[in-house]
């Protein structure tokens, strides 16, 4: 129902759109808004997993250290799951919920243990719990292995928060480039590119072919909807022309500037996505709107 309801005010925004500001520069920002509403609900569900997933990671060495001193006490494990599940986990609380009720229905922990990975369906945790239950399963010391995944959970998290804040000011620095690039761009494109043009224009020195190119560089490309054909063949002269070449190389900046971003800050392609859709965002109104 919600799908239906974001499709439907992105159509509205492309009719209003091609009623009102067909021949604006505003075109192109509100056409790129309808686009952006119609996938806003996989994008925000996209975020809110990433978020989530965070949360999860962060709180599981908390359920593992609760774990092993229920362990140490003298509970066997499935005891201890169903004793710590009365703790608040926050995040990681309806996945420690149905361990616990699937366990008190004599389930194998084994097999508990193997779904709760699946359904938080995080990478960290799964490497975890399929620890948890080779030592379980070979008769190993479980307190000792628990104890071992704890010390490398904290580790792990020690690694990611001095990684986020050792590349921080490379982050910064990195948006800071990214809009000195777009700022030299619109800066070519508004003022320099104009000046060369009138004056390959009033030189009567300058050869016919540089005026050509200089004119032409210029030139403003209307979309034709009036057929398919048409609509294709002036789309396909704006994305040769400046405009559209200045579009797709601010695109191509803040797309993999997003990318390294997320990479380095986070170690994760995923993390990158979010960086790349602000720049790509801020890339697009600028260039389209200047």
């Amino acid at each position: 129902m919600q799908q239906i309801v974001y499709f439907m005010i992105s159509i509205a925004i492309i009719i209003f759109d091609f009623r009102f500001f067909f021949h604006s520069r505003l075109f192109l920002p509100f056409l790129f808004m309808a686009v952006a509403v119609s996938a806003s609900r996989y994008i925000v569900q996209f975020f809110a997993e990433s978020k989530n997933q965070k949360l999860i990671e962060q709180i599981f060495p908390e359920f593992i250290r609760d774990l092993v001193g229920a362990v140490k006490s003298g509970m066997n494990v499935p005891a201890a799951i169903i004793h710590i599940s009365e703790t608040d986990y926050a995040a990681l609380n309806p996945y420690v919920e149905k361990m616990a009720n699937q366990l008190t229905w004599s389930i194998p922990v084994h097999k508990v243990l193997v779904t709760f990975a699946n359904d938080t369906n995080n990478r960290i945790i799964q490497r975890a719990i399929a620890t948890v239950i080779e030592a379980e399963q070979s008769g190993g010391n479980i307190e000792d292995v628990l104890e071992s995944i704890t010390n490398s959970l904290v580790e792990i998290k020690r690694i990611k928060s001095e990684r986020r804040a050792a590349i921080h000011s490379q982050a910064i620095q990195s948006y800071i480039i990214f809009f000195v690039f777009l700022g030299v761009m619109v800066v070519i494109s508004t003022m320099l590119i104009p000046f060369m043009s009138k004056v390959g224009i009033q030189e009567e020195g300058v050869p016919k072919l540089t005026q050509e190119a200089l004119t032409g560089m210029m030139m403003t490309i209307n979309i034709d909807t009036t057929s398919v054909y048409t609509f294709v063949h002036t789309l396909g002269q704006w994305f040769v022309s400046i405009d559209g070449i200045f579009l797709m190389l601010a695109l191509i900046q803040g797309m993999f500037a997003g990318i390294v971003i997320g990479k380095l800050s986070e170690g994760t392609l995923q993390a990158g996505i979010k960086h790349s859709l602000l720049l790509g965002t801020i890339a697009f109104f600028v260039i389209t709107l200047t």
